[in-house]
């Protein structure tokens, strides 16, 4: 077999599959979890959805039973009763700011300007609600599944609407007339 025909033979895809997937246009952005496969809903979807749903619930108990832990350490240490609720409070108000944050960003981007970088700190506090809030989006689609999949489809429109607007070679046009 000679040089050339080698080259023809590696750059002819296996299956007209293969082809299809190398074609030019927008690609789906790959999920946390899921990769690309939340476009298809293929390559272990469901499994994977259900993986994260559990996952994300057991590790929002493991870390409850954790902090009902550090509450006792308070109890033990007799810090007295306005430390210990004050101590309630922050992580409920912080779980509940984190689930708030966390269930927005999966059906919007954060805009440029917004105060997401100041409220890391809070939502690293209140990661129970987090957890919580990918459960619970998890049960019905991958977390972000809907934005990017909206996206993914405006991309895949305009990309179309711009190549069915090329007719033919533009150098092979005759001379506009003249009105």
């Amino acid at each position: 077999m000679s040089d050339d025909q080698r080259d023809q033979r590696d750059q002819t895809p296996a299956e007209p599959a293969a082809a299809a997937r190398t074609a030019a246009g927008p690609r789906p952005e790959p999920l946390r979890f899921f990769g690309t496969t939340w476009v298809d809903h293929d390559g272990g979807y469901a499994l994977r959805r259900a993986g994260v749903a559990v996952g994300s619930l057991v590790s929002a108990f493991a870390a409850a039973y954790l902090l009902r832990f550090a509450y006792e350490g308070l109890e033990i240490g007799d810090v007295g009763p306005f430390l210990s609720i004050s101590v309630v409070v922050l992580f409920a108000i912080a779980s509940a700011i984190a689930f708030v944050k966390t269930w927005e960003s999966f059906s919007r981007r954060p805009r440029p300007s917004s105060d997401e970088a100041a409220l890391k700190g809070l939502k690293a506090i209140g990661f129970i609600g987090s957890l919580i809030a990918y459960f619970l989006r998890s049960l019905t689609e991958a977390p972000g599944e809907k934005l990017h999949r909206t996206e993914y489809e405006q991309a895949r429109a305009e990309f179309a609407r711009r190549r069915s607007t090329r007719t033919g070679n533009p150098s092979a046009r005759g001379p506009k007339r003249k009105k």
